[in-house]
């Protein structure tokens, strides 16, 4: 018999931010797999699970424990930081499982992107200000396609969170100065939702600047776009949705 393997979402790092369900299944794995040098080592304390850190290890070696167990019949489990959809790694590991018919299920995660917004208290679709959010990274080892370079993207300024840069801080402000213009609202919060949480605003002006100097390296999501002004300031803007005048199915 070959148990199903399942991927979950752990969420961005608050030990609370992991779904019901993924909670649920991490209490009852037989083998747990999870990605430690990112997810909270508290989400899986105290687990009655064989429990594997991945940080030193190679894509074969977790795919070998992850089908060692599931062949045997255990309940395994491999934890992602955040949300699975994306940055996650998953589409590997998932097709090794393929080629050996391991049947496998994705359980989403909160996004850090979502824990960042939370911790400004905002929404980052404002009417009339923007209404689409871009997921993106700055090229490093792993490349980008060149449609998706970060200065292409900044012709939009649109809402943005920039994932995996934080270390390339200037060349990424370097980027979006070419579409935003140099005041447009820019702030980094480093390991969003951890009790050590920080979060510095700025401008693409000096962000960089105040970035280096509290000395953020890793673990940081980048924001940046005029919707972010509505973490600090009244905007006026209005959604037409409790707008008395709008008339919908519910509300005529």
């Amino acid at each position: 018999m070959t148990a199903k393997v399942y991927f979950v979402g752990a969420g961005p790092g608050d030990p609370e931010l992991i779904t019901i369900k993924g909670r649920r299944l991490l209490d009852s794995a037989d083998v747990v797999i999870y990605a430690g040098s990112l997810v909270n080592p508290a989400i899986v304390a105290g687990l009655k699970a064989e429990v594997y850190d991945s940080a030193g290890m190679a894509l074969q070696e977790i795919v070998d424990i992850i089908a060692e167990g599931a062949k045997a019949g255990k309940a395994v489990v491999r934890l992602h930081t955040g949300d699975t959809s994306f940055y996650s790694a998953i589409s590997e590991q998932i097709e090794k499982l393929r080629e050996m018919a391991i049947e496998y299920e994705v359980i989403p995660g909160v996004s850090s992107a979502a824990a960042a917004a939370a911790a400004l208290k905002m929404e980052l679709t404002i009417p009339e200000i923007t209404q689409t959010v871009i997921f993106t990274r700055m090229e490093g080892r792993t490349p980008v396609p060149k449609t998706e370079d970060l200065g292409a993207l900044s012709s939009h300024k649109a809402a943005m969170v920039i994932f995996l840069s934080v270390s390339m801080i200037d060349k990424v402000v370097e980027k979006l100065k070419t579409g935003y213009p140099q005041e447009t609202p820019a702030v980094v919060i480093e390991k969003v939702s951890w009790p050590e949480q920080r979060i510095i605003r700025g401008t693409l002006s000096d962000i960089a600047s105040k970035v280096k100097a509290a000395g953020i390296a890793k673990t940081a999501l980048i924001l940046v776009g005029e919707a972010l002004s509505a973490s600090l300031n009244s905007t006026g803007r209005q959604s037409k949705l409790y707008d008395k005048e709008f008339q919908h199915g519910y509300r005529k």
